[in-house]
C-alpha cells in the first residue's frame, strides 16, 4: 500500500496562512485532501467554511475534509485511515507560534503512521514585511524557517526588490536547502506546496553550492608575482591612485568585517608558492587556515612584512596604513586577508601590481550560536554499522539543537539510495530507488545552532569503508 504525503503548514499569524488554506479547501484542484486544523479553538479557517463546530470531521464541496483537531492528532489521522475512498494527501496547519517539530515527529513515532503516511514537507509561510523583527526578536521564527522545506515568503508586493534580495539572503543563511517560492497572497501552484518530496533531497544539487563550501577564516587570496626588493604593502586610500586600482572584491551584501569588532585592524597571512597550479594553491591555502587560526604579529604603519609563516594584524589609522614589503626573492606571493572595509594594494616602485589570480572564499561566521545550514557531499561508500553509531552519538549530544537533517548516502553493499531525514532527536531512513546511472555520491545536511562544519565533516567521514 502506498503511504499517503503529509504536509505540515505552519508560519506566523498573519504571515497568509489561511490564505493559503481557504484556497485549499475551495478551488477546484482535483485531489482529495485532509486539512487538520491544529488552531485549538482559534478558527483559522474562514468561518463560512467551518459551519457544523461539533462534528470533527466536515466535507468540502471540492472533495476536501476539514478537520479540527482539538484531540489527539494520532487519534484523526485513524479515522481518516478507516475511510472507504482513500485520501491523495494530508495537510496539518499548526498555530502560529508553534514549533512544527512535534507534528513532524509524530511520523516517526508511531509504527502505524510510519506505515500508513510518509511526511512530505513542512512548508513555512513567511511575512516579508515583518520577518525581519521577528528574527531579529524571537527563536520561534528562526526555527520555522530552520524546519521548513518549503518557504512562502509571502507579502512580497509591500516591500522593495532589494530588501526582498536581502531576506532572502538571510533566509538562505538559517536554511541552506528549503525551496523558496516569493509569493503574493500565496498564491503558489498547489504542487509546490503538496507532494513535493520536500525530505527526499533528490539530487544533490539542489544544494545551494555555497553551502556546501568549507568555511574559511580569510575571506579573499590573491596572488602577485613581485620582483625580489622593497616594496609596500598599501592599506585604505593611502594615496592619489584612488579607485582605479581596486583590487575589486566585493565583501557581499551583509558585509563580513570580523575585526573582532576592530575597524582599524586587518589580518593578513603572505606566503611565497612556487606556482599558480591547483595543487600549490591549495597546500598555500590549507597553510593560511592554520596560521590564522595561531598567534598574530602586531603590525603598526612604517613596521616591515616579511612574507612566511606568520599572520600579521596590520593595525591601521582610520582604515590606512602603508607597510614596507621586503623580498629577498622574486616569485608568486599569496596574499590571504580577512575581510577588510578598505581595498588593499602591493606597489611595486610606487605604482600598484594587480593580483594575476584571486579567489574570494566562503567566510566563517562568528556567531556560532545562530542557526545555519552546514552541508557535506562526499563520494565513497558508508559502513552502514559505524554511519549508525554516528548518527546516534550526534543525536544524543547535540540532537536539541539540531533542529533538521536530511541527507541521500549511499551505503556499502546496497545498490539503492538511502533517503535518511531527521527532525530533532528523531529520524528515519529508508532506502528507495536504485542509483541506476546516478554517481554515487553522499549528500547530508544539518541545520541547527553551534553546528561545527569541521567536525561533522570529519565524523562523517570516519563512516566511509
Amino acid at each position: 500500500m502506498t503511504s499517503i504525503p503529509v504536509t505540515v503548514l505552519t508560519g506566523f499569524l498573519g504571515a497568509g496562512k489561511t490564505t493559503l488554506l481557504n484556497r485549499i479547501l475551495t478551488e477546484q484542484h482535483g485531489r482529495k485532501l485532509a486539512v487538520i486544523e491544529n488552531e485549538y479553538g482559534e478558527v483559522g479557517v474562514d468561518h463560512q467554511l467551518v459551519i457544523a463546530g461539533d462534528e470533527e470531521l466536515f466535507e468540502m464541496n471540492n472533495g476536501c475534509i476539514c478537520c479540527s483537531v482539538r484531540g489527539d492528532l494520532i487519534r484523526i489521522l485513524g479515522r481518516l485511515l478507516k475511510r472507504k475512498d482513500p485520501l491523495d494527501g494530508i495537510l496539518i496547519e499548526t498555530t502560529g507560534l508553534a514549533n512544527p517539530a512535534p507534528v513532524a515527529q509524530t511520523f516517526f513515532t508511531d509504527d502505524e503512521m510510519r506505515s500508513a503516511f510518509r511526511l512530505d514537507a513542512i512548508v513555512t509561510v513567511v511575512d516579508a514585511r515583518h520577518v525581519l523583527q521577528h528574527l531579529e526578536n524571537g527563536d520561534e521564527s528562526v526555527k520555522q524557517i530552520a524546519f521548513a522545506d518549503v518557504i512562502l515568503l509571502n507579502k512580497t508586493d509591500l516591500v522593495s526588490p532589494a530588501e526582498l534580495d536581502a531576506l532572502e539572503a538571510r533566509i538562505r543563511r538559517i536554511n541552506g536547502v528549503a525551496r523558496l517560492h516569493r509569493t503574493k497572497d500565496c498564491a503558489v501552484p498547489l504542487d509546490q506546496v503538496l507532494d513535493v518530496g520536500g525530505f527526499n533531497l533528490s539530487r544533490a544539487t539542489e544544494l545551494d553550492p555555497k553551502f556546501l563550501e568549507p568555511e574559511y577564516p580569510f575571506e579573499w587570496a590573491g596572488a602577485y608575482d613581485l620582483p625580489a626588493g622593497t616594496h609596500e604593502l598599501v592599506i585604505g586610500h593611502a594615496d592619489d591612485h584612488d579607485h582605479e586600482h581596486d583590487h575589486g572584491h566585493d565583501h557581499g551584501p551583509d558585509g563580513h568585517h570580523h575585526h573582532h569588532g576592530n575597524e582599524n585592524e586587518l589580518d593578513v597571512v603572505l606566503l611565497p608558492v612556487k606556482s599558480l597550479d591547483e595543487a600549490d594553491l591549495s597546500a598555500a591555502r590549507d597553510q593560511a587556515v592554520t596560521l590564522f587560526a595561531g598567534w598574530e604579529s602586531r603590525l603598526k604603519t612604517g613596521d616591515p612584512v616579511i612574507p612566511g609563516a606568520a599572520l600579521h594584524r596590520l593595525l591601521l589609522d582610520q582604515g590606512n596604513g602603508r607597510y614596507p614589503l621586503k623580498l629577498a626573492t622574486g616569485g608568486h606571493y599569496l596574499v590571504f586577508e580577512q575581510c577588510g572595509e578598505e581595498p588593499l594594494h602591493i606597489q611595486v616602485n610606487g605604482e600598484p601590481v594587480r593580483p594575476g589570480w584571486q579567489r574570494d572564499y566562503h567566510p566563517a561566521h562568528e556567531h556560532n550560536d545562530e542557526v545555519t545550514s552546514v552541508g557535506i557531499s562526499q563520494s565513497g561508500e558508508l559502513d552502514g554499522k559505524r554511519l549508525n553509531e554516528w548518527i546516534g552519538e550526534l543525536l544524543r549530544t547535540k540532537g536539541g539543537d539540531i533542529y533538521r537533517m536530511k541527507g541521500v548516502l549511499s551505503v556499502k553493499g546496497s545498490n539503492k539510495r538511502l533517503v535518511f531525514q531527521g527532525v530533532h532527536m528523531l529520524f528515519d531512513a529508508k532506502f528507495d530507488r536504485e542509483w541506476g546511472a546516478d554517481p554515487r555520491t553522499n549528500t547530508l545536511v544539518f541545520i541547527g545552532k553551534n553546528l561545527d562544519r569541521a567536525k561533522l565533516t570529519e565524523g562523517f567521514k570516519a563512516c566511509l569503508t
